[in-house]
């Protein structure tokens, strides 16, 4: 009897742990009732004012933000990736130098950490990243 009651009252907590949860994650979207008449999103401020007591460090104005550079491959120019650790600097150095769509793609040979990235019509570097020149000076 004593081992019914306790499988009785198992079940029950693990069910109103499992709608409280389930609330959690449904019960902020729905209207339940709320004494305004409007629904918590019509509540929430997207954009808050802002900290009086905030003083901006940095102004980077949007013509500058949404400035475009032409690079030319095939004349001088040279882009240099800095990989700064846990920035997703590993995936994106990888990218440049795999899914780029290039004239000429990289030649990337499996086994090996380094590919060479090269002009079109030249044997020169245009990309110099950890996979385009290796671990020529360690890790970072």
């Amino acid at each position: 009897m004593v081992e019914r009651t306790s499988k009785f009252l198992l079940i029950v907590a693990v069910s109103v742990c499992f709608m409280l949860i389930l609330y959690q994650y449904v019960g902020p979207g729905l209207s339940l009732g709320s004494p305004s008449g409007r629904s918590y999103s019509e509540e929430l401020d997207l954009f808050p004012t802002p900290d009086p007591h905030y003083v901006k460090k940095y102004y980077f104005p949007v013509r500058e933000l949404e400035r475009e550079l032409a690079f030319d491959m095939k004349g001088e120019d040279v882009i240099v990736f800095l990989h700064i650790q846990k920035t997703g600097g590993t995936t994106f150095g990888r990218h440049l130098v795999q899914n780029v769509r290039l004239e000429v793609p990289c030649d990337c040979r499996p086994g090996q950490k380094k590919c060479t990235c090269y002009r079109p019509n030249r044997r020169e570097t245009w990309l110099f990243s950890r996979f385009s020149t290796g671990w020529s000076c360690g890790l970072h």
